[in-house]
């Protein structure tokens, strides 16, 4: 097969707006095991949006921005459903950025001939492909967002900003979570950016620009999400997987103590995983073990035991219908960082 026949099949993203799984939800608060955690899961989304005090931090991990839920997070923030955003470089680069510019991802398979994907230049997600020659039209287009604008340090949630920016002159008519973000003033933060398309744009910057370059720095990053932490009378966390915006969210409560401020452990929290809580890492630790470490309060927190895909959708539909978000507002906190 060729190329073009074996990218034939476009991902398309899921549109809770069009879905309604009230009675879903309603039906698993009846039932057992992941049914009535993913229930309850719900029920503590809701109990954030209708906490007019409450921040809502939304943390990504892992693929599902290319596996059909990036539309769920893009309506997140259209909705006024989070108010900040902490995840991988992966996620805001090599998937929504890289859908922005109008490429796009496909269905693959995860038996298929990894040697022949190679010398095709297709890149596989397990059973989802990208062609590696676009994803490096998206490395080139960082490389040239950071040659435009004046050398120097910036934040992720700094230099995103900027990608925003281009999207917005660009006027792209594809909707984009880093975009919808821009225009919502909601700050993106991925303390691992380079770790993604992003990080093979700005050696190619500072490949080209020896002396004067844009470079990220996280420790900034950290310091601006704690920021908004210490301005808020409440948070409350959605973790999609684990790994680095997990615990990065989760750190902003020992930070401030660290800074001689008080402030109360994340009052709300779901995490939806498939990650082993045995094995001591991050993604799988729980959230009532977050609470030894300060950082999650146990009275509304909830574990949810399933691959995102499946619940995510199901949860953020609820959340829509159910309509609390009609009565917040963000609180455009990248606005509080502008000099």
């Amino acid at each position: 097969m060729t190329k073009k026949e074996i990218l034939n099949t476009p991902i398309e993203h899921i549109d809770i707006t069009k879905i309604r799984s009230k009675e879903i939800i309603d039906s698993m608060r009846k039932m057992s095991f992941t049914a009535r955690s993913t229930a309850h899961a719900a029920d503590i989304v809701n109990n954030m949006l209708e906490d007019k005090d409450c921040t809502i931090i939304l943390t990504l991990a892992g693929s599902t921005s290319a596996a059909g839920c990036m539309q769920i997070y893009i309506d997140m923030v259209k909705y006024n459903m989070v108010d900040a955003i902490v995840a991988t470089g992966a996620s805001i680069v090599d998937m929504d950025f890289f859908e922005s510019l109008g490429f796009r991802h496909y269905h693959g398979s995860p038996f298929a001939d990894n040697k022949k994907l190679r010398n095709l230049y297709i890149d596989r997600i397990y059973d989802t492909y990208i062609d590696e020659e676009e994803l490096q039209i998206c490395d080139k287009t960082i490389r040239e967002i950071a040659d435009s604008i004046n050398p120097g340090i910036y934040s992720s949630r700094e230099f995103i900003i900027e990608m925003g920016k281009y999207l917005k002159n660009k006027d792209v008519k594809k909707e984009s979570l880093v975009l919808a973000a821009y225009e919502k003033k909601v700050p993106i933060f991925c303390p691992a950016f380079t770790d993604s398309s992003a990080g093979f744009g700005l050696v190619m910057h500072q490949e080209k620009n020896k002396e004067n370059y844009v470079s990220i720095d996280s420790v900034k990053d950290f310091r601006e999400l704690t920021e908004i932490k210490i301005k808020s009378k409440r948070t409350g966390l959605i973790i999609i997987g684990g790994g680095v915006p997990k615990n990065f969210a989760q750190d902003t409560v020992i930070c401030a103590e660290m800074l001689g401020v008080d402030v109360p452990m994340h009052s709300y929290a779901v995490q939806i995983t498939v990650a082993d809580e045995r094995d001591g890492g991050c993604s799988g630790s729980t959230l009532k073990e977050a609470c030894s470490w300060g950082k999650v309060d146990i009275v509304n927190e909830q574990m949810v035991y399933a691959e995102a895909t499946l619940v995510l959708p199901l949860i953020a539909s609820y959340a829509f219908y159910e309509k609390k978000w009609q009565n917040r507002k963000t609180p455009e906190y990248n606005d509080i960082f502008q000099k």
